[in-house]
């Protein structure tokens, strides 16, 4: 600890040493000065401290610590730049997904607005025979009710000994009730058996409909026509920009392409153009219009480079003053 105290350096914790003088020191020692004189100048004497002499090595350490820390301040520079550069790859990979994922939502809305439409139809056409199940399970679950009922009444009257008339009458009471009740079912059976027969003969006439059945030739949609309950209506946009109009609704092409086997078109109905883009060859469209019960379908079956040509079906009936497929074509 002494050699690390920078008083030891100059003996200031020394301990003070005590020197016998000798007899040629005591004759050399200074004799006390004398008294100055009034008036004559003093002198005072003023010894300076020693300096403390400068560590060695202190020059060289602080070019070592200057070198290390322009080291560190390297990596980190390098170690910066690195992470950017893979931060701007993964922004580039999340923005090409973020794309891919938006092109894929909107053919995701539109084919759910196609099965919307489908379903609608199909709602329709079951709402009533929905109602009379709900009811058929609303008698079936009173009949099991009062079955466990009387069930219960049995068992009390058995364990309290009752007479027999009473369990009797009790028997007899269950026995008019369920009768009552299955009465109700078979009643409820019957109706479900008219009901399940118009069903079927409805959706005789719109399996065409049901199961998404498309004509690709004019002989197909006539035959489509004369086994479904609907009205047919063919079309031809010969360039881009051409417009046809069947019934209220006009029909505008903006573009073709072949090699997809895609086309876009513009809708106009109700005083409202709507856009329909990259729509594929054969494949159904469906939109609603204001007064119709159902769904309209447009299907494209023939496509080349500036030109379409397809037919649109609607409700029967709801064009009136059009001519359909099968009034082209009479006796057909």
């Amino acid at each position: 600890m002494a050699e690390n105290d920078p008083t030891s350096m100059f003996g200031l914790n020394d301990a003070p040493t005590r020197r016998t003088a000798t007899p040629e020191q005591a004759s050399a020692a200074p004799q006390p000065l004398a008294q100055p004189q009034p008036g004559a100048p003093q002198y005072v004497l003023v010894q300076q401290a020693p300096q403390a002499a400068p560590a060695a090595g202190g020059g060289k350490g602080l070019v070592w610590l200057v070198a290390v820390l322009a080291l560190v301040s390297a990596v980190n520079l390098v170690m910066a730049f690195m992470a950017r550069s893979q931060f701007n790859d993964y922004a580039s990979k999340q923005a090409d997904a973020t794309n891919l994922l938006t092109r894929r939502l909107d053919s995701t809305d539109e084919r759910y607005a196609q099965l919307r439409g489908q379903l609608q139809v199909t709602s329709e056409k079951l709402g009533v025979t929905q109602q009379d199940l709900q009811r058929a399970h609303t008698l079936a679950a009173e009949v099991q009710k009062q079955q466990e009922t009387q069930v219960a009444q049995l068992n009390q009257a058995i364990a309290q000994k009752a007479s027999t008339d009473d369990v009797n009458k009790i028997q007899a009471d269950s026995n008019a009730k369920i009768g009552g009740l299955s009465s109700d079912l078979a009643g409820t059976k019957q109706d479900l058996a008219s009901t399940k027969e118009e069903f079927t003969n409805a959706l005789t006439g719109t399996k065409g409909e049901l199961k998404g059945d498309i004509a690709r030739t004019h002989d197909e949609l006539v035959a489509l026509a004369h086994k479904s309950d609907r009205d047919y209506f063919e079309f031809t946009l010969p360039r881009k920009k051409a417009q046809q109009k069947v019934g209220t609704i006009t029909l505008e092409l903006d573009k073709t392409d072949p090699k997809k086997n895609t086309y876009s078109l513009f809708l106009t109905s109700d005083d409202k153009r709507t856009a329909h883009p990259d729509c594929a060859l054969n494949s159904p469209l469906w939109f609603y219009v204001q007064g119709a019960q159902t769904a309209l379908e447009l299907v494209v079956n023939k496509l080349g480079k500036d030109t379409i040509s397809g037919y649109m079906s609607t409700p029967k009936g709801f064009f009136p003053n059009t001519t359909n497929v099968l009034g082209q074509r009479p006796g057909a």
